[in-house]
């Protein structure tokens, strides 16, 4: 497992900005025009205060670790050179590791969406593993499984998809039983139950994770009340739900599932 070095070190230099390099998957992240633009005018009024980290490639080229954003706002006011924190060669990075430090860097941004919070959390356990991306990510290891969604699923357990069960419904259970041996076990369990009891029994799993199987069916069982009703009604019962309903200036249907309503709030109290 790859993992990056928590502490760095770094000297304040000027260098011309054509010389600083974007690593290929960074130049394909798309930023946000308008926050450049307005990232331009604050470091115009108030000059650059936190500069780009950037560490050594070879003799005429830099390649960039965290500030992509700032060296895009540099570049709009048309800047020739920008002044950077420059690793030194005991704290440098590999590749790898120097583009999951440029993740833990961006991660912060308050502006970040969903998705690229995902993306981010993906990248960093492939580079650095859960544990890491977690603690870089300033989040729990079941919060970066729920961005991870399916991706941070056991390739163990993706194995059973779609044979068992579902791709949705393998997330939702590993999310609630992280432990391979027990997801497995459960799997062998829902795999043999319809899909409609099986998403009621996941419902009910993630209430109760350490319920036993057979109380689970049973939760599940109850949760798969039917909600949509077809009653039929004699004429004289249809006639006085229709003028009833016309005087409440309510339709039937509505009518009637506000009879019901009360009469089951009534036996409530």
């Amino acid at each position: 497992m790859r993992r990056y070095k928590p502490t760095i070190s770094y000297r304040l230099r000027d260098i011309p900005i054509k010389q600083i390099k974007i690593w290929k998957e960074a130049q394909a992240r798309k930023l946000d025009r308008e926050n450049i633009s307005e990232l331009a005018k604050s470091i115009k009024n108030e000059g650059l205060l936190n500069p780009p980290l950037v560490q050594k490639e070879n003799k005429n080229t830099y390649l960039l670790m965290s500030g992509q954003r700032r060296l895009a706002a540099m570049k709009r006011l048309g800047a020739k050179k920008i002044p950077v924190h420059v690793l030194t060669k005991q704290t440098s990075y590999d590749l790898e590791n120097a583009k999951a430090a440029s993740v833990v860097e961006n991660i912060h941004r308050k502006d970040m969406n969903h998705k690229e919070i995902a993306d981010s959390c993906k990248f960093l356990t492939e580079n650095v593993g859960k544990s890491s991306a977690a603690k870089s990510m300033g989040m729990s290891l079941p919060t970066l499984n729920k961005y991870l969604g399916f991706a941070g699923v056991p390739d163990k357990l993706k194995a059973l998809v779609p044979q068992k069960i579902s791709r949705d419904e393998m997330t939702k259970l590993y999310l609630v039983i992280p432990n391979i041996k027990k997801a497995e076990k459960i799997v062998e369990r829902i795999s043999k139950i319809d899909a409609r009891l099986r998403k009621k029994y996941l419902q009910a799993l993630a209430q109760a994770p350490k319920s036993s199987h057979q109380k689970l069916l049973k939760r599940a069982k109850t949760m798969r009340i039917k909600q949509n009703l077809s009653i039929k009604l004699s004429k004289t019962n249809a006639r006085k739900l229709s003028s009833q309903s016309s005087k409440k200036e309510m339709l039937p249907d509505e009518f009637a599932r506000k009879i019901i309503s009360d009469y089951l709030n009534r036996k409530k109290r």
